[in-house]
């Protein structure tokens, strides 16, 4: 069951019926892309935002975040997280509320990162596509290898101490505590809870959403830009420099992970070794130009800088690692 199958649907009656685009052309995919996504990312803002808003009132925040760094957890916060990645069916964009809902909570930066990471790139294709693509080897390798660069992706940022440059007012949160202390511990009716919940929310929301139009539409303008054969005959070269290239000519690009498994195979059954493809698609998937403007909203430049150097080695060190590994 496809968990978004209705906002495609939606998407589709509003390009092919509502504005009469044709389908199968340039400008019908990146129009049917462009509603797509900002349907599904508006709505994942508004329902996350709100069930963190909730959570945050209700959780212990400090009790959480000290067990969470604890040093007896060893890396089992970083699995967890992305674990959890793995079951969520989100691309690079769609990631980001829930992201910012960690952040919000306390949740360390590192783990939240290793989410960031691990959402896009292991994911419904990695599990269910690749075994019947790529055969069962490749499939295993290839999400063993991803959740192991979502962790030490996440562990190296944590290490790199960079909290400081996460936007403060996404760092902000009311607690039960705070409610109650302020209140001289009155009761406090529902009503007015539910007012202080749908503040929060919709306070995030509104500050990211214009970012996420302005990247969901850029986005949809390279949506298909890149022609196949030009990514064939640049790939194909068994040089040490491919990888590295093929990482950054995916990183601009935004595709979900469907939709560029089958590009992914036609570049393999015309000679481009698996590492490179793979390194491709990872970066493609789990980087874009939308998604740095959408985060730029909410972390510095110093931080978003390491955030997509950190991803970009890991990608590589995949695709170094499949071409050695894979014949």
């Amino acid at each position: 069951m496809n968990l978004f199958g209705p906002i495609q649907q939606l998407a589709d009656v509003i390009t092919y019926k509502w504005l009469g685009i044709s389908e199968n052309s340039y400008l019908g995919n990146g129009v049917n892309f462009f509603f797509y996504d900002i349907i599904k990312i508006s709505l994942l803002l508004v329902v996350i935002n709100y069930i963190m808003a909730i959570t945050r009132y209700y959780l212990p925040v400090e009790k959480v975040r000290n067990i969470l760094v604890k040093k007896k957890w060893y890396c089992v916060d970083y699995l967890l997280a992305a674990m959890l990645g793995v079951i969520t069916p989100f691309c690079s964009c769609s990631s980001i509320p829930l992201f910012i809902g960690f952040l919000s909570a306390g949740i360390p930066l590192g783990v939240t990162f290793t989410f960031l990471i691990s959402s896009p790139l292991v994911n419904e294709s990695s599990l269910y596509l690749f075994p019947t693509i790529f055969g069962l080897k490749t499939t295993l390798l290839y999400n063993l290898i991803g959740i192991g660069v979502s962790i030490l992706g996440g562990m190296v940022i944590q290490k790199l101490r960079m909290e400081k440059y996460i936007q403060p007012e996404f760092l902000k949160f009311t607690t039960k505590k705070q409610i109650e202390t302020e209140s001289e511990n009155t009761k406090i009716p529902f009503t007015e809870l539910a007012k202080l919940w749908s503040s929060e929310a919709m306070g995030i929301t509104k500050k990211v959403l214009p970012y996420v139009v302005v990247g969901v539409g850029i986005g949809a303008m390279i949506h298909g830009l890149v022609p196949e054969s030009l990514v064939t005959t640049y790939l194909s070269a068994k040089k040490w420099w491919v990888i590295p290239f093929a990482v950054l000519l995916g990183t601009p690009l935004y595709a979900n992970s469907v939709g560029v498994v089958p590009i992914i195979e036609a570049l393999v059954s015309k000679g481009v070794p698996m590492g490179t493809s793979l390194a491709f698609m990872t970066a493609t998937v789990t980087l874009s130009i939308p998604e740095g403007l959408m985060l730029a909203k909410v972390m510095k430049k110093q931080l978003l800088a390491a955030f997509f150097g950190v991803t970009i080695l890991g990608i590589i060190l995949l695709g170094y690692t499949f071409n050695l590994l894979i014949i």
